[in-house]
C-alpha cells in the first residue's frame, strides 16, 4: 500500500491523454503524512478511536404519569402542593400497593420516589393539613360546574383490615364480604354520575343507618347548601333517620321493603285485587311507624301525601315490573323448596325462611310465604317531596341513579384496591381513605373522558415507555411512537375532548 501510494503521488508521470477525457487537477489524499520513500521503516502505526456502542439505560412509563398528573391538576387538586401526595395517589391508581412497595411503582412511572420517612410524613400532613378538605372543596367546584348536584347518592360498604386483633376503631361487625376480620366502616356520597364528593369513615361496628345523617351533615356545613334531595338504599330506612333528614330539612328518596308492600297498598287491593299491569305506579302513603289510618282503604282514590295534611305518613310510590316478578318468584319457589327440605328433615340446615316452629315441630309458614308471593315484582320507594315537586316517574328515575354509587364503591375497592389495607393507626388510615377518595375522583373523570373503563386505559397507556438511550457519550430521552388509537386516547384524557 505504501509502494502504490508512493507511485501515485509521483508528479513525474503524466496522465494517458486518449483524447476522451477532461485531465483534471491532480488532488492529494486525505489522510496522516507519509514518509518519503517507498518502504519507510520507522512509521508510527495508525491508531483508530473506539467510540461507545449505543445503548438504552432505562425505559420507564411517562406518559402515563403525564397523564394522570394532568387530570389531577384539572380538577384542582394541585393547590395542596404536596409532590410526595400528588405521587401517592397517582400510584394509588396505576398500581394500589403497599406505601413501602410504592417506590417500586413510581420508578415505573419515571419517578424519583420520597423516602419511606418522608411518606409517613406526608400521611400526617394529610391529616393535620386537612388534605381531604381541600380534596372535597374540588370536587364540589368540579362536580358543581359540569353538572346538577341538587340530587345526590349516598351508600355505605365495610373495608377489612389485616389487623390480628380488633381496637377502638378497628373493629368486628357486620360485614358485606362476610368476612370476620377487623373493619371500618365508609359512608360515600357523590353525584348522580358517581363522582365522589364526600367521604368518612367509622368505627367497624357502626349501624349502616346511623351514618348518612352524619356525612350529609358534613356535606351541607362544608358547603353552605340550602336545598338537595338525597337517595339511598333502603339499608339507611329507619323512622328516626328519616325524621332527622326531614327535620334538618333535607328532601330523601330511600327504597322501601317488601314487607311494607301489604300495609301501604291494602286500599289498591281492597279495590282492584292483586291484578297489576308491567309498569304499573302506585302513589299513596306508608305510615312512619306500625300502621294508621291515613290511607282508608274503603276510599278507592289513593290519598295526594301532603306534609300538612298527612303528618305521621310519608309518601310511598311502588312500581310493578313482570321482569322482577319472574326473579321474585324463581328465588321464592327455591327457598320454598329448601324450607320443605328442612321441615321433612331431608336437609340439616339452620332455620330457613318460610319456616317456623309449632309445638317444637317445624313446619311450614304458610302465611308469610303467601305475603311475599302477593308482593313478587313489586319495588317501593319513600320519599318526604310531594307530587308537585317531583312526579313518581322521576322519583323511581332518581332512586335508579343509585348504582353510580355502587359502581364507585366497586372501583374503590376493585380497581384502587382499598381492602385489605395494613394501617394500623387512626390517622394513617384515615390518610389512606384521603388518598383513595382522591384516586377514585381522577378514575371517575378519566373513565367520563374516555367511555372506557379504568382497567383498560391502563393496559393501554402502560406498554407504551419512554426510553434513556446513551449514544457516543450522549444520554437523551425518546419518547413512545403512538398510532392513531392512542393519540385519541391520550388528548381525551388530557382534555375530555374526543380523538380524531
Amino acid at each position: 500500500m505504501d509502494k502504490a501510494r508512493g507511485m501515485l503521488e509521483d508528479l513525474t508521470q503524466s496522465p494517458l491523454d486518449l483524447g476522451i477525457c477532461v485531465p483534471v487537477e491532480k488532488v492529494g489524499l486525505v489522510g496522516p503524512p507519509v514518509p518519503s520513500g517507498l518502504l519507510p521503516v520507522d512509521r508510527e502505526p495508525v491508531k483508530r478511536v473506539m467510540v461507545e456502542p449505543a445503548g438504552v439505560l432505562r425505559t420507564f412509563s411517562g406518559l402515563l404519569y403525564a397523564v394522570i398528573g394532568k387530570v389531577y391538576d384539572d380538577l384542582g387538586f394541585g393547590q395542596i402542593g404536596d409532590r410526595v401526595f400528588k405521587d401517592l395517589v397517582v400510584a394509588q391508581v396505576v398500581e394500589p400497593t403497599s406505601l413501602l412497595d410504592v417506590d417500586r411503582v413510581l420508578s415505573e412511572l419515571g419517578r424519583m420516589s420520597a423516602s419511606l420517612s418522608t411518606r409517613n410524613r406526608t400521611l400526617a400532613r394529610c391529616v393535620s393539613g386537612a388534605y381531604r378538605s381541600q380534596i372535597a372543596e374540588a370536587c364540589f367546584k368540579h362536580a358543581s360546574t359540569r353538572g346538577d348536584i341538587s340530587l345526590v347518592l349516598y351508600d355505605v360498604t365495610t373495608l377489612r383490615t389485616q389487623a390480628e386483633k380488633a381496637d377502638d376503631f378497628r373493629k368486628e361487625g357486620y360485614s358485606k364480604d362476610r368476612s370476620v376480620d377487623p373493619q371500618i366502616v365508609v359512608g360515600l356520597l357523590v353525584d348522580r354520575e358517581g363522582f365522589p364528593l364526600e367521604v368518612a369513615c367509622f368505627d367497624g361496628d357502626t349501624a349502616e343507618k346511623l351514618t348518612i345523617v352524619h356525612v350529609v351533615d358534613t356535606f351541607k356545613a362544608r358547603h353552605g347548601i340550602e336545598h338537595m334531595v338525597v337517595a339511598a338504599d333502603a339499608g339507611m330506612l329507619s323512622a328516626a333517620n328519616l325524621k332527622l333528614l326531614d327535620d334538618a330539612g333535607y328532601s330523601f328518596i330511600v327504597g322501601s321493603r317488601a314487607t311494607k308492600a301489604p300495609i301501604d297498598l291494602e286500599s289498591h287491593f281492597a279495590w282492584h285485587g292483586e291484578f297489576v299491569t308491567d309498569g304499573q305506579i302506585i302513589d299513596t302513603l306508608t305510615p312512619k311507624t306500625g300502621r294508621n289510618g291515613d290511607n282508608d282503604k274503603n276510599l278507592k282514590a289513593e290519598p295526594v301525601w301532603d306534609k300538612e295534611t298527612f303528618p305521621d305518613s310519608w309518601r310511598a310510590i311502588w312500581q310493578y315490573s313482570g321482569k322482577r316478578y319472574a326473579h321474585d318468584t324463581q328465588m321464592l319457589n327455591m327457598q320454598q323448596a329448601r324450607a320443605q327440605q328442612v321441615v321433612d328433615g331431608d336437609k340439616q340446615a339452620r332455620k330457613p325462611c318460610f319456616v317456623k316452629t309449632v309445638n317444637t315441630k317445624l313446619v311450614l309458614d304458610q302465611t308469610t310465604l303467601a305475603r311475599a308471593r302477593q308482593v313478587a315484582g313489586l319495588k317501593g320507594y319513600v320519599t318526604n317531596m310531594p307530587a308537585t315537586v317531583m312526579d313518581a316517574a322521576e322519583i323511581i328515575s332518581s332512586y335508579h341513579d343509585l348504582w353510580h354509587v355502587e359502581a364507585s364503591f366497586r372501583i374503590t375497592k376493585s380497581d384502587l384496591a382499598a381492602r385489605p389495607f395494613f394501617a394500623t393507626t387512626r390517622d394513617s388510615i384515615e390518610a389512606h381513605m384521603t388518598i383513595v377518595f382522591a384516586a377514585l375522583a381522577i378514575s371517575r373523570t378519566m373513565q367520563k373522558r374516555t367511555g372506557i373503563a379504568l382497567r383498560r386505559i391502563l393496559r393501554t397507556l402502560k406498554p407504551l415507555r419512554s426510553a434513556i438511550i446513551r449514544i457516543n457519550g450522549v444520554t437523551q430521552t425518546l419518547p413512545p411512537v403512538l398510532d392513531l388509537e392512542q393519540q385519541n386516547l391520550t388528548e381525551q384524557l388530557k382534555t375530555g375532548n374526543l380523538g380524531h
